[in-house]
């Protein structure tokens, strides 16, 4: 999409700290980030939020966990980290890109009972 940030950040029209790259994902930091390790994992193609996840494209979130997975031990987020995808407006979502948040660095708190 011509208007979107992050595929705008993906094709390298707008600069970004890349962290990770392969054929399917881009991942970057954060620019205002809420932990020592911030990074933003996108799918390079675009997909407007989980809510657009289906059958056709769902290989992507594997593959970006994945590299996830990758880029936390890389980080040495032994300790543990978090990952968050918001879905929508009322979820917090202000880029409308599918995009997963990398967070550690640091004890996190717990966010849900479990």
């Amino acid at each position: 999409m011509s208007d979107c940030l992050f595929c705008k950040i993906v094709s390298g029209e707008i600069p970004s700290k890349k962290v990770y790259e392969d054929d399917c994902c881009y991942a970057f930091e954060d620019i205002a980030p809420v932990a020592p390790v911030h990074i933003l994992f996108v799918p390079k193609k675009h997909i407007a939020s989980a809510a657009g996840i289906n059958s056709e494209n769902s290989e992507v979130v594997s593959k970006i966990y994945e590299a996830i997975a990758k880029v936390a031990k890389e980080k040495k987020l032994d300790g543990g980290w978090r990952v968050v995808s918001n879905c929508g407006a009322d979820a917090g979502q202000t880029v409308f890109h599918l995009h997963f948040h990398l967070l550690g660095g640091k004890p996190l708190g717990v966010m849900c009972d479990d």
